[in-house]
Formats: C-alpha cells, sequence, structure tokens
C-alpha cells in the first residue's frame, strides 16, 4: 500500500521532528498558572506619605524656630520703639520750641548838650557847685571838646574845657572830697577838678597863670601846665548859654 502524501498546509508550518527532542514528555513543561487572587483579610502596605508635618522632629523644629523669630521680631519692635519716642524730658523741649527772648531795650545816652548854644538851665544849676556836662563843637577844626559848666558861689557860672591843656587826658569833676583826699592827697572845703593821668588839682575858686592872662582854675596840686581851657557862659533867662572857647 502505497503512502499517500500528508497535506500540508503553507500558513501553517509544521514543527521539525528532532530525535530525542520531540515528543519527549520530560522537556514538555505545562503553562504558568495565572496568579491566585489576593485574599479579603490582605491589607496592602501604604505608600510613605509625602506631608513633612507627618515627622514629629520636623514639627519640633518649626516650632522651635518659630519662637525664635517671633521673640526676634518682638525685641526688635520694642527697641526700635523706645528710640522713636523721646523721653518727657527731652520730648517737651524738643517739640515745643522755646519762646523768643525779647530784644533787650536799647538804652540810648542820654543826650548830650552841643555847644555853641544853651547847655543848661537856671534850675538844674540852682545849687552852688552844681555842674552840667556838655560838648563844646569847634568850628575851626569841628572838634567836640568835652565840657563842663559850673554854678559858683556868687551866682557865677563858668564854663571849662575837660580835656587837659596841650594834652589828651579828660579831667574829672570831682565831689567826694573824701575821694579827693584819698588819691589826690589833697584836702579840700569844696568839689575839684582833676586830671587823673598827671594828678593834677584844679580849683575854680582860684585863679592861675594862662596864655593870655589870669584864669579861674589854678594849680594847687599836682604837676599841670596851666588852668583849664575857658569857655565864656552867659545866662540868658533861664537859659545857659556856652558862647566860645578859649583858644
Amino acid at each position: 500500500m502505497t503512502d499517500e502524501p500528508k497535506h500540508v498546509d503553507p500558513f501553517k508550518p509544521q514543527d521539525p521532528t528532532i530525535p530525542g527532542v520531540t515528543g519527549n514528555a520530560a522537556r514538555i513543561k505545562p503553562a504558568p498558572q495565572p496568579p491566585a487572587p489576593l485574599g479579603q483579610g490582605y491589607q496592602q502596605r501604604p505608600a510613605p506619605s509625602s506631608n513633612i508635618f507627618a515627622n514629629p522632629r520636623v514639627v519640633v523644629a518649626i516650632a522651635v524656630a518659630a519662637i525664635l523669630l517671633l521673640g526676634f521680631g518682638l525685641f526688635w519692635h520694642n527697641h526700635s520703639t523706645s528710640a522713636e519716642i523721646p523721653k518727657p524730658d527731652q520730648g517737651i523741649s524738643a517739640a515745643v520750641p522755646a519762646p523768643a527772648s525779647a530784644p533787650a531795650a536799647i538804652v540810648e545816652p542820654s543826650k548830650v548838650p552841643v555847644a555853641p548854644g544853651p547847655v543848661a538851665t537856671t534850675a538844674e544849676l540852682a545849687k552852688p557847685w552844681s555842674s552840667k556836662r556838655f560838648v563844646f563843637r569847634v568850628s575851626q577844626t569841628a572838634d567836640d571838646v568835652p565840657a563842663l559848666v559850673v554854678h559858683l558861689p556868687g551866682n557865677v557860672y563858668w564854663g571849662i574845657s575837660m580835656r587837659e591843656p596841650f594834652g589828651s587826658c579828660e579831667m574829672r569833676y570831682l565831689t567826694d572830697l573824701a575821694q579827693l583826699e584819698n588819691e589826690y592827697h589833697y584836702t579840700a572845703a569844696h568839689p575839684m577838678v582833676v586830671d587823673p593821668c598827671n594828678h593834677a588839682v584844679y580849683d575854680l575858686e582860684k585863679y592861675g597863670p594862662g596864655p593870655n592872662g589870669v584864669v579861674r582854675g589854678a594849680i594847687v596840686a599836682g604837676a599841670g601846665v596851666r588852668p583849664p581851657l575857658a569857655i565864656e557862659i552867659k545866662a540868658k533867662g533861664n537859659q545857659i548859654v556856652a558862647l566860645q572857647i578859649e583858644q
């Protein structure tokens, strides 16, 4: 009997037959079984949490940092506030300006009469040895010469220059007789004219030599040159007028 050829499906090739391999039951392994389903009592372990607050150490560190920051903030606030707020004794003086002090009153020097012209009144020189200062302006030189008019006993008004003759020292009319004796070593019964530069003492009741003759104001002590320069005085009503100065 002839063997008929097997029909071969070209789209399903046959596995090759290998002696010792093909059909060996020991080399044929069963297909693996699918995994058994999980039981109800099994609990899946949860994945690690990403929340940092779940770690107790992290929570403690954050709390300590927050306390330190809060304390530093309070300290800085108190320090800055105390630096800005002035003390009571300083704040008042700094905030409230001190009242401006009133300007000092300007004390004008007493007006001194200028001659030639009236220099005093008879009422001002009512008592013997009363006196009044004035200035005699020399027209030729525009020089203001310090001068004095004195009411002498016998109702005589006498004027003199208070600048020492041939000098620049200003003389004084000294009414304190004790001072006159202590400073100038001269005992007098009435006021005298004195020169503080050469300590000369002039007596207006006595006459002394001048370049044009005798003149009131003889030198009774000290080293004067001549009596004071005379100024012509006239009484006109109640006015005492100085007319001219000795040249």
